[in-house]
Protein backbone atom coordinates (compact mmCIF):
# COMPACT_ATOMS: atom_id res chain seq x y z
CA UNK A 1 0.00 0.00 0.00
CA UNK A 2 3.28 1.86 0.72
CA UNK A 3 4.09 2.05 -2.71
CA UNK A 4 0.76 2.34 -4.40
CA UNK A 5 0.83 5.39 -2.52
CA UNK A 6 3.63 6.42 -3.27
CA UNK A 7 2.69 6.21 -7.37
CA UNK A 8 -0.73 8.09 -7.06
CA UNK A 9 0.64 10.89 -5.21
CA UNK A 10 3.71 10.57 -7.49
CA UNK A 11 1.49 10.70 -10.78
CA UNK A 12 -0.51 13.62 -9.25
CA UNK A 13 -3.95 14.14 -11.35
CA UNK A 14 -7.20 15.45 -10.92
CA UNK A 15 -9.55 14.45 -8.22
CA UNK A 16 -12.41 12.56 -8.67
CA UNK A 17 -16.69 12.54 -8.47
CA UNK A 18 -15.71 13.41 -4.50
CA UNK A 19 -13.45 16.45 -5.37
CA UNK A 20 -10.87 15.06 -2.72
CA UNK A 21 -7.12 16.05 -4.43
CA UNK A 22 -4.16 14.19 -4.26
CA UNK A 23 -2.76 16.39 -1.48
CA UNK A 24 -5.63 15.43 0.71
CA UNK A 25 -5.01 11.94 0.83
CA UNK A 26 -2.96 11.18 3.92
CA UNK A 27 -4.89 13.13 6.09
CA UNK A 28 -7.72 11.17 5.09
CA UNK A 29 -6.29 7.97 5.55
CA UNK A 30 -4.93 8.80 8.86
CA UNK A 31 -8.88 9.40 10.04
CA UNK A 32 -10.57 6.64 7.35
CA UNK A 33 -7.88 3.63 6.86
CA UNK A 34 -9.06 1.34 9.31
CA UNK A 35 -12.82 1.16 8.26
CA UNK A 36 -11.38 1.02 4.23
CA UNK A 37 -9.30 -1.72 4.87
CA UNK A 38 -12.19 -3.56 6.98
CA UNK A 39 -14.12 -3.12 4.54
CA UNK A 40 -11.99 -4.54 1.66
CA UNK A 41 -11.02 -7.63 3.93
CA UNK A 42 -15.12 -8.35 4.66
CA UNK A 43 -16.01 -7.86 0.75
CA UNK A 44 -18.38 -4.97 1.35
CA UNK A 45 -16.17 -1.98 -0.11
CA UNK A 46 -17.83 -0.61 -3.41
CA UNK A 47 -16.19 2.18 -5.53
CA UNK A 48 -17.46 5.44 -6.36
CA UNK A 49 -18.57 6.06 -9.59
CA UNK A 50 -15.60 7.33 -12.09
CA UNK A 51 -15.88 10.88 -13.36
CA UNK A 52 -15.96 10.98 -17.49
CA UNK A 53 -13.81 13.40 -19.13
CA UNK A 54 -14.08 13.80 -23.41
CA UNK A 55 -10.93 14.69 -24.68
CA UNK A 56 -10.24 14.76 -28.46
CA UNK A 57 -8.21 12.42 -30.17
CA UNK A 58 -5.70 13.07 -32.65
CA UNK A 59 -7.24 11.89 -35.82
CA UNK A 60 -11.06 13.39 -34.88
CA UNK A 61 -13.66 12.31 -32.98
CA UNK A 62 -13.76 12.14 -28.90
CA UNK A 63 -11.93 9.50 -25.96
CA UNK A 64 -13.98 9.31 -22.66
CA UNK A 65 -11.36 9.03 -19.79
CA UNK A 66 -12.59 7.53 -16.85
CA UNK A 67 -10.90 9.41 -13.56
CA UNK A 68 -11.52 7.10 -10.52
CA UNK A 69 -11.30 8.98 -7.44
CA UNK A 70 -7.92 9.38 -5.47
CA UNK A 71 -8.67 6.15 -2.45
CA UNK A 72 -10.03 4.76 -5.67
CA UNK A 73 -6.85 5.10 -7.75
CA UNK A 74 -4.89 3.70 -4.83
CA UNK A 75 -6.84 0.69 -4.24
CA UNK A 76 -6.44 0.15 -7.78
CA UNK A 77 -2.85 0.66 -7.87
CA UNK A 78 -2.42 -1.75 -5.21
CA UNK A 79 -4.32 -4.42 -6.97
CA UNK A 80 -2.53 -3.72 -10.20
CA UNK A 81 1.10 -4.04 -8.74
CA UNK A 82 -0.03 -7.62 -7.23
CA UNK A 83 -1.73 -9.10 -9.96
CA UNK A 84 1.67 -7.57 -12.80
CA UNK A 85 3.76 -9.98 -11.18
CA UNK A 86 1.52 -12.90 -11.98
CA UNK A 87 0.37 -11.85 -15.39
CA UNK A 88 3.29 -10.12 -16.88
CA UNK A 89 5.47 -12.74 -17.03
CA UNK A 90 3.10 -14.42 -19.49
CA UNK A 91 2.64 -12.05 -21.94
CA UNK A 92 4.40 -12.24 -25.34
CA UNK A 93 7.47 -9.91 -25.57
CA UNK A 94 6.38 -8.77 -28.76
CA UNK A 95 3.76 -6.72 -26.49
CA UNK A 96 5.84 -3.49 -25.89
CA UNK A 97 2.29 -0.94 -24.14
CA UNK A 98 1.97 -0.35 -20.75
CA UNK A 99 4.97 -2.89 -19.31
CA UNK A 100 7.89 -1.73 -17.68
CA UNK A 101 10.66 -2.13 -19.39
CA UNK A 102 9.19 -2.06 -22.55
CA UNK A 103 8.79 1.02 -25.16
CA UNK A 104 7.34 2.43 -28.08
CA UNK A 105 10.69 2.52 -29.75
CA UNK A 106 11.37 -0.98 -28.80
CA UNK A 107 8.08 -2.12 -30.78
CA UNK A 108 9.17 0.50 -33.56
CA UNK A 109 12.58 -1.37 -33.96
CA UNK A 110 11.06 -4.44 -33.76
CA UNK A 111 8.75 -3.88 -36.66
CA UNK A 112 12.19 -2.54 -38.42
CA UNK A 113 13.93 -5.87 -37.97
CA UNK A 114 10.69 -7.52 -39.97
CA UNK A 115 11.44 -5.24 -42.76
CA UNK A 116 14.85 -5.62 -43.06
CA UNK A 117 14.29 -9.06 -42.93
CA UNK A 118 12.92 -10.05 -45.86
CA UNK A 119 8.83 -9.24 -44.28
CA UNK A 120 6.97 -7.18 -47.24
CA UNK A 121 3.41 -7.25 -46.04
CA UNK A 122 2.14 -5.01 -43.36
CA UNK A 123 -1.53 -5.56 -41.49
CA UNK A 124 -2.31 -2.04 -39.33
CA UNK A 125 -4.41 -3.16 -36.47
CA UNK A 126 -6.55 -0.96 -34.31
CA UNK A 127 -9.28 -2.01 -32.18
CA UNK A 128 -12.05 0.36 -32.38
CA UNK A 129 -13.02 1.94 -29.16
CA UNK A 130 -11.34 -1.31 -27.51
CA UNK A 131 -11.18 0.52 -23.81
CA UNK A 132 -14.98 0.97 -24.40
CA UNK A 133 -16.28 -2.37 -25.57
CA UNK A 134 -14.06 -4.96 -22.97
CA UNK A 135 -16.81 -7.92 -21.87
CA UNK A 136 -16.77 -8.38 -18.01
CA UNK A 137 -17.77 -11.54 -18.04
CA UNK A 138 -14.85 -12.39 -20.80
CA UNK A 139 -12.42 -10.46 -18.80
CA UNK A 140 -13.72 -11.65 -15.33
CA UNK A 141 -13.16 -15.40 -17.08
CA UNK A 142 -9.84 -14.75 -18.07
CA UNK A 143 -8.70 -13.58 -14.07
CA UNK A 144 -10.70 -15.88 -12.57
CA UNK A 145 -8.21 -18.91 -13.96
CA UNK A 146 -5.22 -17.51 -12.44
CA UNK A 147 -6.79 -15.32 -9.05
CA UNK A 148 -8.47 -17.91 -6.60
CA UNK A 149 -9.22 -14.85 -4.35
CA UNK A 150 -13.11 -14.51 -4.74
CA UNK A 151 -13.38 -11.57 -2.89
CA UNK A 152 -10.76 -10.00 -5.23
CA UNK A 153 -12.58 -10.94 -7.76
CA UNK A 154 -15.47 -9.40 -6.71
CA UNK A 155 -13.67 -5.89 -5.87
CA UNK A 156 -12.81 -5.85 -9.44
CA UNK A 157 -15.80 -6.54 -11.05
CA UNK A 158 -17.23 -3.51 -8.86
CA UNK A 159 -14.48 -1.18 -10.57
CA UNK A 160 -15.24 -2.25 -13.75
CA UNK A 161 -18.71 -2.11 -12.98
CA UNK A 162 -18.85 1.28 -10.98
CA UNK A 163 -20.68 4.22 -12.71
CA UNK A 164 -19.01 7.03 -14.85
CA UNK A 165 -20.69 10.81 -14.18
CA UNK A 166 -20.64 12.75 -17.27
CA UNK A 167 -22.34 15.92 -17.59
CA UNK A 168 -24.06 15.91 -14.73
CA UNK A 169 -25.37 12.49 -14.96
CA UNK A 170 -24.42 8.97 -13.88
CA UNK A 171 -24.62 6.46 -16.16
CA UNK A 172 -24.22 2.64 -15.38
CA UNK A 173 -21.31 0.52 -17.06
CA UNK A 174 -21.81 -3.10 -18.35
CA UNK A 175 -19.20 -3.13 -20.50
CA UNK A 176 -15.49 -1.75 -21.18
CA UNK A 177 -12.69 -0.74 -19.01
CA UNK A 178 -12.52 3.16 -18.77
CA UNK A 179 -8.72 4.60 -19.86
CA UNK A 180 -7.71 6.66 -16.86
CA UNK A 181 -7.54 4.21 -14.26
CA UNK A 182 -4.54 2.17 -12.74
CA UNK A 183 -5.96 -1.53 -13.29
CA UNK A 184 -7.11 -0.33 -17.73
CA UNK A 185 -4.29 -0.70 -18.96
CA UNK A 186 -3.24 -4.32 -17.38
CA UNK A 187 -6.78 -5.74 -18.03
CA UNK A 188 -6.12 -4.81 -21.51
CA UNK A 189 -3.06 -6.15 -22.09
CA UNK A 190 -4.80 -9.62 -20.21
CA UNK A 191 -7.48 -9.70 -22.94
CA UNK A 192 -5.44 -8.62 -25.89
CA UNK A 193 -2.61 -11.67 -25.04
CA UNK A 194 -5.29 -14.30 -26.33
CA UNK A 195 -4.81 -11.91 -29.69
CA UNK A 196 -0.81 -12.68 -29.20
CA UNK A 197 -1.38 -16.35 -28.61
CA UNK A 198 -3.77 -16.39 -31.74
CA UNK A 199 -0.92 -14.89 -33.76
CA UNK A 200 1.76 -16.71 -32.55
CA UNK A 201 0.10 -20.21 -33.03
CA UNK A 202 -0.34 -18.85 -36.73
CA UNK A 203 2.94 -18.18 -36.87
CA UNK A 204 2.56 -14.35 -37.51
CA UNK A 205 5.41 -12.02 -36.94
CA UNK A 206 3.73 -9.07 -35.22
CA UNK A 207 4.17 -6.10 -32.87
CA UNK A 208 1.60 -4.63 -30.45
CA UNK A 209 1.55 -1.78 -28.61
CA UNK A 210 -1.92 -1.46 -26.36
CA UNK A 211 -4.92 -1.77 -28.91
CA UNK A 212 -2.45 -0.90 -31.93
CA UNK A 213 -1.41 -4.61 -33.77
CA UNK A 214 1.02 -4.61 -36.65
CA UNK A 215 1.53 -8.67 -37.72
Amino acid sequence: MTNAYDRVVGNKGCAGVDNMKVTDLKSYLKVHWSEIKKAILEGSYRPQSVLGIEVDKPKGGKRLLGIPTVLDRLIQQAIQQVLNECFDPQFSKYSFGFRKGKSAHQAIKTALSYVNSGSSYVVDIDLSKFFDRVNHDYLMGLLSKEIQDKLLLRLIRRYLQSGILLDGLTSKRTEGTPQGSPLSPLLSNIILNELDKELHNRNHRFVRYADDCVP
